[in-house]
């Protein structure tokens, strides 16, 4: 069978549809989005996921300015965990909602979402309430649970000279990156460089070979059109995955920019850490992903 045949009938159950022609982007391709925006990051606060979004959206000029009429867009929330949206395990599934929902407004073709989670795929989609999110909103779900949809792909980095990524994300016209900011016990934290490990297969190799490294290479390499920090709840012991409601507390935050380096930096700010703390933002920044440097950069705060 054809890739393009395996993949098909690998999401039937999700109701995955073939793919148009690839869209094979290059390492030095600019996001979709290259026209300058009047910030560079967008802070909301005190509202519901789907409000955040609606702001902080509005106060960059609208989905419109990332996604056109009949792209292909991929959101990547993290799914990774068979945990109810309380434990804040995952990202939020009104915040994933109105995502697809705001990406269909503007014309998109297809709106794919997946994960390649570490629990049960299936269970995690669903427990998660992602599953009937996107579906209510009219995306189209897709397991990441299969080695034969990641295509090799040539990183070049300092510690990460190659991985595998999912197909999904070479081919699509808009990469929307959804992570949910929490604690992780070997990253510190985990925001949008660290909800990249869901778009490779090979991601055991990055533990044994310098996480922090690894994850600063493939952002130099794979730079999303948009990123979404959830920080509706925020996870702030025993991540990645948890223990109970007690390892979190209500934020009701919701960051957005195009560079994962400004977003991350903002997200460990709201955890009390300096970015500089966490090494994977650190070395990002060091090799040119983005600025860390909060106070030179166009913020855009936003109370509800």
């Amino acid at each position: 069978m054809k890739r393009r045949t395996l993949l098909a009938a690998a999401g039937a159950t999700l109701g995955l549809v073939p793919l148009g022609n690839p869209i094979r982007r290059t390492l030095a391709e600019e996001p979709m989005a290259s026209a300058e925006t009047a910030y560079d990051l967008v802070a909301v606060k005190n509202g519901e996921p789907d409000k955040l979004l609606d702001a902080a959206m509005e106060a960059l000029g609208g989905m419109g300015r990332f996604v056109r009429p009949n792209q292909t867009v991929v959101v990547k929330p993290n799914i990774a965990w068979d945990v109810e949206p309380e434990r804040a395990a995952n990202t939020n599934p009104l915040l994933v909602r109105r995502i697809v929902e705001q990406c269909r407004a503007a014309g998109a073709k297809t709106v794919y979402v997946f994960d390649n989670t570490c629990d049960n795929w299936r269970r995690s989609y669903k427990t998660s309430g992602i599953e009937q999110a996107v579906r209510d909103a009219g995306g189209t779900l897709v397991s990441g649970e299969n080695e034969r949809y990641y295509q090799p792909v040539k990183v070049g980095g300092k510690r990460l000279l190659e991985a595998k990524e999912h197909e999904l994300i070479l081919e699509s016209d808009v990469f929307i990156n959804v992570p949910v900011l929490k604690s992780h016990g070997s990253a510190t934290l985990t925001v949008s460089m660290k909800n990249l490990m869901g778009i490779i297969w090979d991601r055991r190799y990055w533990h044994r070979n310098d996480l922090h490294q690894c994850i600063a290479d493939f952002a130099a390499y794979r730079r999303p059109d948009l990123n979404v920090v959830d920080a509706y709840r925020a996870m702030l012991h025993n991540g990645p995955r948890g223990v109970s409601v007690r390892d979190v507390t209500e934020m009701r935050s919701l960051l957005v920019s195009t560079n994962m380096v400004t977003a991350d930096a903002a997200a460990a700010r709201l955890l009390g850490l300096a970015p500089d703390q966490v090494d994977y933002i650190r070395l990002a920044a060091a090799q040119g992903v983005g600025r860390l440097d909060l106070g030179n950069l166009a913020v855009k705060r936003i109370v509800l």
